[in-house]
């Protein structure tokens, strides 16, 4: 079981040190976490919970767990990336996060585009990037991470569940991803890109991606490129998804 020893022990183990805070019940880690960010929490400052009784998901989607049987948690980090960077943040997580499903749990895990943790092709895990942009400038993003364990809600249809302890697998995310992080490097989004394409399950397929803007895009998804963008050939022209859902059609 989480605790604040726990979250403690989780950062030290992958060399990192920073605030922590651990409640049982919460409305959301994710809604802590940016409230300590505005108020100047440091980078690694890690919040998580047992139960969120108002958990967000992406594009205003709610996060569904079972009280006991998740692992909820969300990042602070303050990266000197531009802002058109960003989707590279939630790249790293969701490679980071599926590959400690894979060791931690023995988990058959990919990762569907951008962030989306499957189990045997179902949604076990998602990942939440939300960010505040100064100027032209990163001043802080949070990543928000919940990852079903030992068995899905049953109110939630085709969801799927790893079997891992909480305090290992948090370890193993956090040992992955505090390696892969280092967006002062030149090289950070080709490295992390890299890395993604290797567990990435929508590379490769037919896909339509509904854009923020409305946009549909049907296609093959042949790439993801440096920023973090789904790209998707459209018969002999090229498109770049950067935010939006994505459906596989095959």
């Amino acid at each position: 079981m989480l605790s604040e020893q726990a979250l403690s022990r989780a950062l030290e183990r992958a060399g990192l040190h920073a605030p922590v805070r651990f409640d049982e019940v919460t409305g959301s880690t994710q809604a802590t976490a940016v409230r300590m960010a505005i108020d100047g929490a440091p980078e690694w400052t890690l919040v998580a919970a047992s139960h969120q009784t108002a958990g967000r998901g992406r594009l205003g989607r709610t996060w569904t767990d079972q009280p006991g049987h998740a692992l909820l948690f969300s990042l602070v980090l303050r990266p000197p990336l531009e802002p058109d960077s960003i989707g590279t943040i939630s790249l790293l997580a969701g490679t980071a996060l599926t590959t400690a499903c894979r060791d931690v749990a023995a988990a058959d895990a990919t990762c569907k585009w951008p962030n989306d943790v499957l189990v045997n092709g179902r949604k076990a895990g998602g990942i939440l990037a939300e960010a505040r942009v100064a100027v032209s400038s990163v001043e802080f993003i949070v990543v928000g991470i919940g990852v079903n364990l030992g068995s899905p809600p049953s109110d939630v249809p085709n969801a799927a569940a790893v079997d891992a302890d909480d305090e290992m697998l948090l370890t193993a995310f956090l040992h992955g991803f505090a390696r892969g992080y280092r967006p002062s490097n030149e090289s950070f989004g080709h490295d992390v890109v890299a890395s993604y394409r290797d567990v990435c399950s929508t590379l490769g397929t037919r896909i339509r991606a509904r854009t923020t803007g409305g946009k549909v895009v049907e296609g093959d998804a042949v790439d993801v490129d440096e920023t973090g963008a789904l790209v998707v050939r459209v018969g002999e022209a090229v498109e770049r998804v950067r935010f939006g859902e994505v459906e596989h059609l095959q």
